[in-house]
């Protein structure tokens, strides 16, 4: 963990997640506050708990509830929304590349494009072809950074760090965490950025 950061943790199957990663950066910033961007996998702490799923597909009242939902956060930041044909979608290969561009300054607008993809346009972010299309869209060699994406290297870091997620005591995203401080979901944003202003500011 990094010491004076706000880290972000999200994972691009994530509906909450959405509306997060498209105005953290801007929420941040007006705050002060640095950002670190995580990547990371729900599937294998979703698993360790014993869900083969989602539990927005397992417990279908909390999955209606949840879209009723996404469709009142969207409609409350203008953001766009269109429900996914297929939920939810493996956002493997995406955070792959997410984490190898993770000190790159366009990798916020591949987050955020991917999840465009995703929540706003229904697009299968699974297919390398969408992949390749937003990395292409925010100036990259989709060759090139794919390539990195899919070393042996960067898949074992993308691993190691779905572990430290789990270590940390994230069970869901997204999640943003400050020292040994832990705040779940989107509507928790403001409280963290809140929490490091009280406590981490003064002290820099």
């Amino acid at each position: 963990m990094e010491q004076g950061r706000l880290e972000f943790w999200f994972e691009f199957a994530s509906t909450y997640s959405y509306p997060a990663a498209m105005r953290i950066e801007e929420a941040a910033g007006a705050a002060g506050v640095p950002l670190k961007w995580r990547p990371f996998l729900l599937g294998p702490i979703f698993a360790s708990q014993g869900w083969g799923d989602s539990p927005f597909n397992l417990y279908p009242a909390k999955g209606r509830y949840m879209w009723r939902d996404m469709q009142r956060i969207c409609e409350k930041y203008r953001l766009p929304f269109r429900r996914p044909g297929k939920f939810p979608r493996s956002g493997l290969l995406a955070a792959r590349v997410a984490l190898a561009a993770e000190a790159e300054p366009w990798c916020p607008r591949f987050v955020r494009a991917v999840y465009r993809a995703n929540f706003a346009e229904d697009r299968d972010i699974s297919r390398l072809e969408t992949v390749a299309e937003i990395l292409a869209s925010v100036g990259q060699n989709p060759r090139e950074m794919v390539a990195r994406a899919e070393s042996s290297e960067n898949k074992q870091r993308l691993r190691e760090q779905t572990g430290w997620a789990a270590a940390l005591g994230i069970f869901g995203a997204p999640t943003f965490i400050i020292g040994n401080e832990l705040f779940w979901g989107n509507d928790r944003l403001e409280d963290a950025l809140e929490f490091y202003r009280r406590t981490i500011s003064p002290i820099a």
